[in-house]
């Protein structure tokens, strides 16, 4: 198979050149582009969900020694939840070289969490059946980054606590509103305020709804933390 040079490019982002580009081109293509000629990247995302989870199960064990499987298990599911992975594949600009059918393309697909996320994982298996276990391995560390060092945070679901805060007090749930959001369709970022009953706000951008939800409800209980200590 040919190369295009927008499969190059991303070739070079992703750190990993095929000796088989076609399998690069099957974990492009969306469901809604395959035919008998086309095949899409189902397959490959099953297969690559699996790899993902090996890799970084074998990641935390290897940071954390002494970590409890009480306290890995949240953190693994942090780093390959499908919001992770759409993460990575924006960062990584999957969404722009998705293969998608004319309906998919009109109502933003190249976007859409499940979609990128979907991709991401079938990416990984590309690049682990064309070069294997190790080049799968290298590439998804790279990739992740520092989302690995930085998940005890991210995994700590400040959501509930915040709710639980402010049940015990007899307060309705906290609301969460879109205040803005900006940025190119495939790079957006959101703006969420965080209200409680009481009057207090809080504020986080994000790349992604569910981000800027978790990081304001942080910045409030970390308010509320400094006003009650």
């Amino acid at each position: 198979m040919k190369r295009s040079a927008a499969l190059s490019d991303l070739e070079a982002r992703l750190g990993h050149r095929f000796d088989r580009p076609e399998l690069l081109n099957r974990a492009l293509t969306h469901s809604s582009m395959s035919g008998p000629a086309r095949e899409d990247n189902q397959r490959l995302e099953f297969l690559g969900d699996r790899v993902l989870g090996l890799v970084m199960a074998e990641a935390l064990l290897d940071r954390d020694p002494g970590a409890r499987e009480g306290q890995l298990a949240p953190r693994f599911n942090t780093l390959v939840r499908k919001e992770t992975c759409a993460d990575v594949a924006r960062d990584a600009g999957i969404g722009e070289a998705l293969k998608l059918g004319r309906s998919e393309r009109l109502s933003g697909g190249r976007r859409k969490i499940a979609l990128l996320g979907d991709a991401m994982e079938a990416v990984i298996a590309a690049v682990y059946e064309d070069g294997g276990f190790e080049a799968a391995r290298a590439m998804i560390l790279r990739l992740w980054g520092g989302r690995i060092d930085a998940v005890e945070d991210d995994a700590r679901d400040a959501k509930t606590a915040l709710q639980e805060w402010a049940q015990a007090r007899g307060m309705a749930p906290p609301d969460y509103v879109e205040t803005a959001r900006s940025g190119p369709d495939h790079q957006p970022r959101f703006t969420i305020e965080v209200r409680l009953a009481d009057g207090r706000t809080a504020r986080a951008e994000a790349p992604s709804k569910r981000q800027a939800e978790q990081a304001a409800a942080r910045h409030l209980l970390a308010r509320i933390e400094d006003a009650e200590g």
